[in-house]
């Protein structure tokens, strides 16, 4: 296989856009969510992201970074002042419209209007979960880390609530994402499908993995 090597100053060097599109693809295929928020005012908001990361089960912690607020960021704003947010899995049948919320809207847009997608609400959440969404995480904001390197912001959250489709979750606690159709992304802008391989039983030293049959 032909291969291209990039060295430091190689990357530095890259176009900014190109640069940025060639770093976001390298980490391979990520989780996408739509991001649910209201400010005090019930003005609420919706934005894609592609960093939701795992942090513990006990207490249920997860974090995501937001992107530097060299602009308005209207999700940070509202998780910030309020303390609550939601996290809704995308399915194929609206990946387009979840794409479209990373446009910059005023303000005063809610982009669950601008973008055909319908708010619903949950439990008593105040934040808007996304009605078309199979998989749907309430969350609660925790802590705050601004990255000086380059200038995102780490949010860590509490996972609060959670509605899946019964017939994806299996007896061991296993969410099956397949099954519930939420899709996958890579890089800035490009959508997958996921595709079933295997689920493997718990590595030890002295014994291979074998497939669980499910």
């Amino acid at each position: 296989m032909n291969k291209i090597e990039y060295y430091s100053k190689d990357i530095l060097a890259l176009e900014q856009r190109y640069r940025a599109m060639f770093i976001n693809s390298l980490g391979g295929f990520k989780s996408l969510s739509l991001i649910g928020t209201r400010n005090r005012d019930g003005q609420s908001n919706l934005a894609v992201f592609n960093s939701f990361f795992h942090i513990g089960a006990n207490p249920p912690l997860f974090g995501f970074i937001v992107r530097p607020d060299s602009v308005e960021r209207h999700t940070l704003h509202n998780i910030l002042e309020t303390g609550v947010f939601t996290v809704n899995h995308v399915q194929e049948s609206f990946y387009k419209a979840a794409h479209q919320t990373s446009a910059r809207y005023a303000a005063g847009v809610s982009e669950f209007d601008a973008v055909m997608l319908t708010e619903e609400y949950l439990q008593d959440h105040y934040a808007p979960f996304v009605a078309e969404s199979h998989v749907k995480i309430g969350a609660s904001f925790r802590q705050r880390t601004d990255i000086e390197l380059n200038g995102t912001v780490m949010i860590l959250a509490e996972i609060t609530y959670v509605s899946i489709p019964r017939e994806s979750l299996m007896t061991d606690g296993y969410v099956d994402l397949q099954k519930a159709g939420s899709i996958t992304c890579a890089g800035l802008d490009s959508y997958h499908r996921t595709e079933f391989i295997s689920r493997l039983t718990y590595a030890k030293p002295d014994t291979l993995p074998e497939s669980i049959i499910v």
